[in-house]
């Protein structure tokens, strides 16, 4: 599985932003998928996840509230909607595929990794 992700860019507190993540291969729809997040200077964090039927949802304490995950089988991609975005929120956020198709929340379950889009939030 390859996963492009895209939808980065500069944003302002208080703005929207909605993430892609593309995934190649026709086993899309049996993998769970999970963003993370990794912010300047500080280790790659959790921020949602998803299962591969879409009825199992994560949130990060942290987005919990003002972020949606979903996903389009059909189309083979992941989708992360962040509201009311915070200077805290810069990172550049990757996406992943979990074959066990659960949507864990712990990085190392994940056996795919996307390149990363950057985020950054001005205040």
């Amino acid at each position: 599985v390859q996963l492009q992700a895209s939808g980065g860019g500069l944003v302002q507190a208080g703005g929207v932003l909605r993430l892609s993540c593309a995934a190649s291969g026709r086993t899309f729809s049996t993998y769970g998928m999970g963003w993370f997040r990794q912010a300047p200077g500080k280790e790659r964090e959790f921020v949602v996840s998803i299962n591969w039927i879409g009825r199992n949802i994560y949130y990060a304490d942290s987005v919990k509230g003002r972020s949606t995950i979903s996903r389009d089988n059909a189309k083979n991609t992941v989708y992360l909607q962040i509201n009311s975005l915070k200077p805290e929120d810069t990172a550049v956020y990757y996406c992943a595929a979990e074959a066990l198709g659960s949507g864990s929340r712990v990085d190392r379950a994940y056996e795919y990794w996307g390149q990363g889009t950057l985020v950054t939030v001005s205040s």
